[in-house]
């Protein structure tokens, strides 16, 4: 069964069998993938994070499948229906659906009417019927006719009931038989149509309701149906304001009779799956009643029900997908590094919380201003910030970006300039933070351990500031669905959405690398091999003994041994230790090549981190062996070159518009500089402090045609952009990136604005310039926005 499996995964991610079976035999030897793709490059021949994720993902699915196929081949067999051919099928069937269609005329269910007639003896007229349709039903059926009712009720007295049976029996067989089935759906997703409408009784007018609007008159291609737009119909279903169907394609065919029902292209399809047609034979119209029997009352819904549970699958993936890249950017953003930072989290009436953290991070002073209504103590409250800033000699202001952001963002924008005046040498920025999951976690556990005595409301500023100094090290702190970089999360499977952004979180945080000696439990626990129970016992040491001197001394660690020490230790940085390689992302394991590159290049270790020059001299095949080869050497002397390095971008920061406050405030062909903050396959939004997100649509970004927004821009990013159009009724901006683009014209058609249309053809395929399309397009995301968010 392994070797099976090893061939599969082999042939899907496109990488040779002997490298699967390496990567597996790490994975359930209780490897991590950030372990292995960093420190197992030799056994597995240079797998990557995304390889070997996959791989993960991959090989439970399979396994999962073959623990099934045997399950269904056991069943079979115990009933004595298992024939060569039925398990020849079964072993190649490559997916669960295909295993359940294989196994659904076996799986043991209530009690049908085609059983019912089965029971009854009617199956033979059945067979005799089907194989011979120039028999006249009515005189066959004669034989079968019972003279009394069954004891369970059953009635087959009569003619017409003995010909329901042959009915129930003949469309239940078909129905069960999964090439056909299969065919259908094959056929259904290429050609079907989604389609959905406002549900009878509700008012368009409604705020809730209005968020759909766009699909309240919509067609589309099934198979064609962007995740986005899945997922907004599915979830306006949910809510009762839309009804989703699946539409068969039209059919010009005429009645086989007068008087009688057009058959549907399913049901022409069904027919010639069975190799039979209407002929005018004596047979031929109970035929004609059992194959459309078989589509309306036996697969119609069935089909319907599997295309839109793929669909959803399929959209899912896409929707966890955009949320884990975007949380991976957020996570890998630019640290400010270790500087003093004033966290403002804005407030109305319940006045800015104020936050101080040191270089470090430790929270040193709070305070509550209260610049806005009701009270308007500017003066008052630019003068306690001054004193703070002062006194802790602050020189970076984090703003959170909800309710009064923009107004806050102002405030301290005056308190720069006071501060310029009266000490010009001083260096102060202003930095607007998303502030999403920061309610999250001042009520966590967490929280109140690492801030006991301090006001909930005054951690969340605390979290914003930290926010600024390490994203990284403070996101980890809140559950990744919390952080606000996803949409439609709510509405995909919560499990699979877990898993995918754990396994995220995980390998943005060895990537970077973590202080032992000042990592919180979070933190330490996504670190490569450390359960939370460990990181805790971690952090008990840290405080009982002091700071650790090297990263040999984990093994002192109640819980942590062998096993665990090889898959963390790498990933963990001692600055200041006693050796200098422990600050590095050299494993201890390696040591001893490093020891050997030293004595080649007759230098200690000190004098030759950070010398490119010296260390290009050296050969690393001279310092391979057979448990670390070139490939490792190479890494090892790569991370010597830059020791300790950090993968994110320099921090830098966005520069509002001082002028821009509000929606209102924006005008046509305005050049601005904001904030990626959430991107998606459709385009990317930015954050203008303006309290609403300006999209780019994807044909917007560049002046090269754009498949995916990622290809241009990522989370965190600090753009620049012109405003197309602005509707302030429906808080809707659009931008563009092409510099040179002209505004829309308010004149323009509708549709050419930001209506988007229900019709297909505008949905359509994409065969056109990108464009055309852009300004329905653009519409048809911000209805995304609104309706994903909850």
């Amino acid at each position: 069964m392994l070797q099976k499996i090893f061939r599969q995964l082999a042939a899907e991610i496109k990488i040779r069998e002997d490298q699967v079976k390496a990567a597996v035999d790490l994975l359930d030897g209780g490897a991590t993938v950030p372990f292995i793709a960093r420190y197992r490059k030799e056994v597995t021949n240079g797998l990557d994070d995304v390889q070997l994720r996959e791989l993960e993902a991959r090989l439970a699915y399979l396994r999962e499948l073959e623990d099934r196929r045997e399950a269904v081949l056991k069943s079979i067999e115990e009933q004595g229906k298992l024939t060569p051919q039925l398990r020849a099928a079964i072993e190649a069937a490559g997916s669960k659906q295909e295993v359940e269609d294989l196994y659904l005329p076996y799986k043991l269910k209530r009690r049908t009417k085609g059983q019912i007639a089965r029971e009854a003896g009617i199956e033979p007229l059945a067979d005799k019927l089907f194989a011979d349709p120039q028999l006249v039903p009515a005189d066959e059926a004669v034989a079968f006719v019972k003279a009394e009712k069954g004891e369970n009720g059953d009635d087959f007295t009569t003619v017409p009931a003995v010909l329901d049976g042959v009915r129930d029996i003949l469309s239940e067989r078909w129905a069960e038989d999964a090439a056909l089935v299969r065919g259908l759906r094959a056929w259904l997703w290429d050609e079907g149509l989604l389609q959905s409408k406002l549900a009878a009784g509700k008012d368009e007018n409604n705020a809730d309701v209005a968020k759909f609007r766009d699909y309240f008159d919509y067609d589309e291609p099934i198979g064609r149906v962007p995740s986005h737009r899945a997922l907004a119909v599915f979830r306006g279903r949910a809510l009762d304001i839309l009804d989703a169907k699946l539409v068969l394609p039209e059919t010009d065919a005429a009645p086989a009779k007068p008087g009688q029902p057009v058959p549907s292209l399913a049901e022409g399809r069904i027919a010639l799956h069975l190799g039979w047609s209407h002929q005018s034979r004596p047979s031929d119209d109970l035929l004609r009643k059992c194959v459309a029997w078989t589509w309306r009352v036996k697969l119609s819904l069935s089909t319907e029900r599997d295309l839109f549970t793929r669909l959803r699958e399929d959209a899912e993936k896409v929707a966890i997908k955009v949320f884990s890249d975007n949380l991976r950017d957020l996570l890998l953003a630019a640290p400010a590094g270790p500087r003093v930072v004033m966290g403002l989290d804005p407030g109305i009436r319940t006045g800015v919380k104020v936050a101080v953290v040191d270089a470090t991070g430790k929270l040193v002073d709070t305070s509550t201003v209260f610049p806005h209504e009701p009270r308007r103590d500017w003066e008052g409250s630019l003068h306690t910030l001054a004193q703070l800033c002062v006194k802790h000699g602050v020189n970076l202001i984090a703003i959170g970006n909800g309710t009064a952001s923009r107004e806050t963002d102002k405030l301290a924008a005056d308190l720069i300039k006071r501060l310029e005046k009266l000490a010009p040498d001083v260096q102060l920025q202003r930095v607007v933070v998303s502030e999403a999951g920061a309610s999250v976690y001042s009520a966590s556990e967490f929280a109140s351990q690492e801030m006991p005595d301090v006001d909930v409301s005054l951690r969340g500023a605390a979290s914003i500031a930290r926010r600024l100094q390490d994203p990284l090290a403070e996101l980890v702190k809140i559950d990744p669905k919390s952080i606000g970089v996803g949409q439609y999360q709510h509405d995909v499977n919560q499990g699979e959405l877990a898993r995918t952004l754990e396994a995220v979180v995980e390998d943005c945080v060895n990537a970077v690398g973590v202080d032992l000696n000042t990592a919180s439990v979070p933190l330490l626990s996504r670190v490569s091999g450390l359960s939370p129970s460990v990181a805790k016992a971690v952090v008990r040491w840290r405080e009982s003994h002091g700071a650790f001197a090297s990263r040999q001394q984990l093994l002192e660690v109640s819980g942590l041994g062998p096993k665990t020490f090889e898959q963390s230790a790498g990933f963990l940085r001692i600055r200041g230790g006693a050796n200098p390689l422990d600050m590095t992302g050299v494993h201890p394991e390696t040591y001893a090549v490093v020891e050997r590159i030293l004595e080649r290049a007759g230098k200690p270790v000190q004098e030759l981190m950070g010398r490119a020059e010296m260390l290009k001299t050296l050969k690393p095949e001279l310092f391979a062996n057979e448990k670390f080869g070139v490939i490792t050497v190479k890494d090892i002397m790569s991370e010597l070159e830059k020791p300790g390095r950090d993968p994110r971008p320099d921090f830098k920061v966005a520069r509002f518009n001082d002028n821009v406050e509000d929606i209102k405030d924006l005008v046509e062909g305005m050049l601005l500089e904001g904030t990626v903050s959430n991107v998606a396959a459709f385009g990317a939004f930015v954050d203008l402090g303006v309290h609403q997100d300006g999209l780019v649509h994807v044909s917007q970004l560049s002046n090269k045609f754009v498949t995916d927004a990622r290809e241009v821009v990522k989370t965190g990013d600090i753009v620049k952009v012109k405003v197309l159009e602005v509707d302030v009724a429906r808080k809707r901006i659009s931008l563009t990136m092409k510099l040179d683009a002209t505004p829309t014209r308010r004149d323009a058609p509708r549709e050419n604005r930001f209506e988007h249309g229900g019709a297909r053809q505008r949905h359509g395929g994409g065969g056109g310039r990108q464009e055309a399309a852009a300004p329905s397009a653009m519409a048809s995301a911000f209805a995304k926005l609104q309706a994903g968010k909850r």
